[in-house]
């Protein structure tokens, strides 16, 4: 009897190993052909030294070229974005900037993958960046942001196991100081919503805009079914709703308004948009008409920057659309996601 146990025991246990072995060879083949399919082909972007770049002002971004450089984190100069890149050893799946920090959210790649939020800095512009602090994530990056001085920095993922969620998708989105201490959770909050204080279950806050008082940010918040655009206190650690059917907000330069992306009824078609924070007045970009899904970063006081995948190829472009009605948009950095303007 004991030698059929552990003939039994034996068994299983060999079973375990191939099914685990099965799993990471399945794996493995997984990573190698999409690393396949990403670099196939040579950039169509020229390359220069970042020390050319970071002489004057310039737009960070994520390289998404099918080349060996996929991911990392590459500038071009502001008055020249669709000339010659520069790109460095650092790998995102977002990646944002001020004048001396610089946000990455990026996978580890693994039998059980990982995902990880650094923190880098420069004493002075145009210098090396140094890792200056890196915290792991709960769940898949979607969205980082810094503050105007670079103290503050924001990320939000996509997580599972809210007890809450029967479809749809959960984040987890955070504040922190740069190399310093968290604000924590932002769905520990207080909310106000339409002018009384609430307590749902299931909210969900993500796409953070920093104010420039170090203090005030902006946020989207989700509950009910519904989404809102939210004002933040880090003083007061609240959030008190301003305006509703706003996504993933971003603050102009001169602190006026909000470029937003704006759903369809359906949820599944996002239009470019932007709010003035003073009359409420809401201006849809109608002249993009695809699908925008990322948080708008400003090129100015009069246009926006968004990433969009290419129809049929696995590369982003980054677009610039003024902010009048009719205008049409164009692309300004090809084979890039994830633009930030560094002046």
């Amino acid at each position: 009897m004991t030698t059929f146990w552990a003939k039994r025991r034996t068994a299983i246990f060999g079973a375990i190993v191939v099914l685990v072995t099965a799993g990471v060879t399945a794996y493995a083949l997984s990573a190698i052909a999409e690393n396949d399919r990403r670099t196939s082909r040579a950039t169509e972007a020229t390359t220069t030294s970042m020390t050319q770049i970071e002489k004057g002002p310039r737009i960070l971004f994520r390289h998404t070229g099918r080349d060996a450089d996929y991911g990392h984190v590459g500038a071009v100069a502001l008055d020249d974005p669709g000339g010659a890149r520069a790109l460095t050893d650092l790998s995102c799946d977002r990646v944002y900037a001020q004048a001396r920090s610089v946000s990455c959210l990026a996978t580890e790649q693994g039998v059980v993958s990982r995902y990880r939020a650094t923190d880098l800095a420069t004493s002075t512009p145009g210098k090396a960046w140094r890792e200056v602090d890196g915290t792991d994530l709960p769940g898949l990056p979607s969205r980082t942001r810094i503050s105007p001085d670079g103290q503050l920095v924001s990320s939000t993922v996509f997580v599972n196991g809210d007890s809450y969620m029967v479809s749809g998708f959960s984040t987890r989105t955070l504040i922190r100081r740069v190399g310093g201490a968290s604000y924590g959770d932002l769905e520990k909050f207080s909310l106000v919503v339409d002018g009384r204080e609430v307590s749902p279950v299931d909210r969900n806050i993500w796409g953070i805009t920093f104010a420039d008082d170090d203090r005030t940010f902006y946020a989207t918040v989700a509950t009910g079914g519904r989404t809102y655009l939210a004002r933040g206190d880090l003083t007061e650690r609240s959030l008190t709703t301003v305006a509703d059917h706003v996504e993933c907000p971003s603050l102009s330069p001169d602190g006026t308004r909000i470029a937003f992306k704006e759903a369809d009824k359906a949820g599944t078609r996002w239009t470019p948009a932007v709010l003035d924070l003073a009359t409420g007045r809401r201006t849809v970009l109608a002249g993009e008409t695809h699908s925008i899904d990322d948080q708008i970063e400003w090129l100015d006081d009069d246009t926006v920057l968004y990433g969009l995948e290419r129809e049929g190829e696995p590369v982003d472009d980054v677009w610039a659309l003024d902010t009048s009605a009719s205008a049409t948009p164009r692309v300004l950095i090809p084979e890039a996601a994830s633009p930030a303007v560094l002046r």
